[in-house]
């Protein structure tokens, strides 16, 4: 759904000078407003939502909805501002009353707090995450210290202000690759993931559950098939292959390209969301599916209709495969089906509006972009998470930012006061242990 506003309410607050690649142009104020269909009868015991990750895809996808939807509810965008998020994707809101946009990390204890005080917060979806399997597979620390430490600091603070609703997004692929014969795995399948992306989402998953069962913290999990349109970060398949082809390139497949994978419309997912909270019941999961099943190479065949390219060999190459790449996915949907959600969005409609939007806006949404359409993502020094960085995350230090008693000296202390190091090429310690560096740039 698009929506056209020529008037706002007066800001609430004036925003500060950003980056380009942030959203310092007034582009967005071209673009097509981007939100979900469906509006429920406002919960009595709901009045101010944060939403982690909100200035990435998915997430500003909802953060849209409900600001333009719920004139009830207070939205707070709450976003580390990392290089796959913009504020693009939620300028358009700066002038709504019951928007707001908070800069932090989920990793800072301090960063939440702040947060869940000042706008007194009562419920949560947590989106925000490291989310590219590909860089999963070259710096898969930094997905530990997002999807799993971050969830925990999420989790920890939530129950420390009595959190009305914790909303968990996770991802169909914590159950693991379904072979075609299979059927469709419900939520209570078991979870096995193959990749560590997916094993850091399971992970986050179980402390979601053990916070429900330890402190009886209101939780609610989703798990969705692929989500794609507007405003997706163009290291993902369909946002990169479009702009390959728009600059007259090649898209290149990993191995035999007959991979498959369910996708399902921002504004369907946005859709789903709204239900879960609005209709979900705490302590369940619901599997979002699709039922628009999908291989690479179809994929590219569709793509390549919507630039009026008909000789496919011309424009597809294949490159080595991932370490491991699941075939297929396969979840049952008929859990949130069952209260009143629906996919209403067809893949060959939703696939236009998405080629459209990043034909128009896909080069300069984010800034230069180059660096994201390459085969294989490379991370470049520094890394991810940078060594030294590694080096002084252990236990100690984690309590310590908690705000909790020190258990003990830092490895590299002196009477429990932290000293740096001047060993560069130290290995990383957790716990006083040896880690190995992530590699590098192929080093």
């Amino acid at each position: 759904m698009t929506r056209n506003d020529s008037q706002a309410p007066e800001p609430d607050a004036v925003p500060k000078p950003v980056p380009e690649r942030l959203g310092a142009t007034e582009l967005w104020k071209e673009a097509p407003i981007f939100m979900g269909t469906t509006k429920f009868d406002p919960l009595p015991d709901v009045g101010t939502i944060m939403i982690t990750g909100g200035a990435g895809f998915i997430a500003s996808w909802l953060v849209r909805h409900f600001v333009l939807t719920y004139p009830q509810y207070r939205i707070v965008c709450f976003d580390k501002l990392d290089y796959c998020a913009t504020l693009n994707n939620h300028h358009i809101l700066d002038s709504y009353a019951n928007f707001s946009f908070f800069q932090g990390d989920i990793a800072s204890p301090a960063d939440v707090t702040e947060c869940l005080e000042k706008y007194q917060i009562d419920t949560i979806f947590h989106f925000a995450a490291q989310s590219h399997v590909d860089l999963s597979f070259g710096n898969s620390y930094s997905f530990t210290a997002t999807n799993v430490y971050g969830t925990h600091v999420m989790l920890e603070c939530a129950k420390a202000v009595a959190i009305r609703r914790f909303v968990h997004i996770s991802t169909d692929e914590v159950y693991g690759e379904v072979d075609e014969a299979s059927e469709d795995l419900m939520e209570s399948s078991i979870l096995a993931p193959t990749n560590p992306y997916a094993a850091s989402k399971a992970a986050a998953e179980m402390l979601v559950n053990a916070y429900w069962k330890s402190f009886k913290l209101p939780v609610m999990i989703a798990r969705s098939n692929n989500v794609y349109g507007p405003h997706q970060y163009p290291e993902k398949v369909i946002p990169k292959f479009t702009c390959l082809l728009e600059r007259g390139q090649k898209v290149v497949l990993h191995g035999d390209g007959k991979h498959t994978r369910r996708y399902l419309y921002a504004g369907d997912s946005a859709d789903a969301f709204d239900t879960i909270l609005h209709k979900g019941s705490i302590g369940q999961i619901y599997n979002i599916g699709s039922a628009d099943e999908i291989s690479n190479l179809a994929l590219c065949s569709k793509l390549l209709k919507e630039f009026g390219l008909l000789e496919t060999d011309n424009w597809i190459s294949h490159s080595q495969d991932r370490p491991f790449n699941d075939r297929r996915y396969a979840v049952n949907g008929q859990k949130l089906c069952d209260l009143g959600w629906q996919q209403k969005t067809p893949f060959d409609e939703g696939l236009k509006i998405t080629v459209d939007w990043y034909r128009k806006y896909g080069e300069r949404w984010w800034g230069n972009i180059d660096h994201t359409l390459g085969t294989f993502p490379v991370v470049k020094s520094p890394p991810l998470v940078p060594e030294h960085k590694l080096r002084d995350w252990n236990l100690d230090s984690m309590l310590n930012d908690e705000g909790r008693a020190m258990q003990g000296p830092h490895p590299t202390s002196e009477n429990g006061v932290h000293k740096a190091t001047d060993d560069k090429h130290a290995a990383p310690r957790v716990n006083g242990e040896n880690l190995p560096r992530p590699t590098v740039d192929g080093h």
